[in-house]
């Protein structure tokens, strides 16, 4: 039986949460009213992380046990407080997406079954022209959390030596995220070509810990730097994301020195606000200072291998080698 809706103000605004008890994390008790609440508390810092910015939702309107599906499109009927902005897919196609302003947003995003945000890396006054650059370290079978931690070190040191500073945070699963701010001065693919110079500068300097193989085959038990997801329509769930665990984990800021020691798991739904009044937003030098991305073109042009494979919904790309799995490829020679 559903229970009666309720009012939460936010902002100068009322939202409007249906069905409050519905249970969402079912295996920790969670409910929907919880995740809201959850969402009510953060919004000031979530604000900062997808402000101004194309949003996807990432929707489980049925909880965690239930299908999730991602609303890349605004919804219709959203309020007039919910502002859009257009973006085009790789395939040319527009779409509205939604572009926080408020608070008062993300609760409305969250009573609609909102668990992961997805940003976009650009802002609105230029929807071409990224200005965060973004490292997926991706565990793959056979590794986790802790390996990704050792990688991630790795990386420190190299964007270092690329006169870079970037912001780790746990991906609210086995990997890790890192956010580099850097100037809009630059298109989607040659930011993606600066992830894979860092990609390919941390596998050559951690071989046996990392690797930039776009084929699983050939990947091995190492951790992936996902240099994809820096391709024009690839996201990441944001800082402060709820995840689709069952413990309903979130995607959280932390050290780099606590990388090691940190458990992804303890950072969740009901932990995460009193973390935040303990700890703050251990990102919010984030936007303190923009960088650029020369030296990590210069690697990538430098390196003879070139282009590398793009996602297969993608149309080809200029340069790019055949999306053709090596071991088929061999059978084919």
């Amino acid at each position: 039986m559903a229970s009666k809706a309720i009012e939460l103000e936010v902002g100068d605004q009322l939202v409007r949460v249906s069905n409050p008890d519905k249970p969402y994390f079912p295996a920790r008790g969670i409910t929907k009213r919880q995740v809201v609440e959850y969402y009510r508390t953060v919004a000031p810092y979530l604000l900062t992380v997808l402000r101004d910015r194309p949003v996807v939702l990432k929707r489980y309107v049925d909880g965690v046990e239930g299908e999730a599906f991602y609303q890349k499109r605004v919804p219709k009927g959203a309020p007039s407080y919910v502002e859009t902005v257009q973006v085009r897919f790789p395939s040319g196609r527009p779409a509205d997406e939604i572009c926080p302003t408020s608070e008062a947003v993300i609760v409305w995003a969250a009573n609609l079954g909102t668990f992961d945000f997805h940003p976009w890396p650009v802002r609105r006054s230029d929807v071409d022209h990224p200005d965060e650059l973004r490292i997926d370290l991706d565990p793959q079978p056979g590794t986790d959390f802790s390996d990704a931690a050792r990688v991630a070190l790795v990386l420190r040191e190299v964007l270092a030596d690329a006169g870079l500073t970037g912001y780790p945070k746990t991906s609210g699963g086995r990997g890790i995220h890192v956010a580099v701010r850097i100037r809009p001065e630059w298109d989607f693919v040659d930011v993606r070509h600066a992830v894979i110079a860092l990609a390919r500068e941390v596998e050559k300097r951690a071989p046996s810990l990392a690797t930039s193989a776009w084929w699983k085959e050939e990947r091995g038990e190492r951790v992936f730097i996902d240099f994809n997801q820096a391709a024009r329509d690839r996201t990441i769930a944001s800082a402060w994301s709820v995840r689709g665990t069952p413990r309903a984990t979130v995607s959280t800021p932390v050290l780099w020195d606590e990388l090691s020691t940190v458990d992804p798991d303890d950072f969740d739904v009901l932990t995460v606000p009193e973390c935040l009044e303990e700890r703050g937003d251990l990102h919010a030098g984030l936007d303190s200072e923009a960088f650029g991305i020369e030296t990590l073109l210069e690697w990538y042009a430098a390196d003879p291998r070139g282009e590398m494979p793009y996602p297969p919904d993608y149309p080809k790309m200029p340069g790019e080698p055949l999306r053709v799995q090596p071991s088929r490829a061999r059978k084919q020679e």
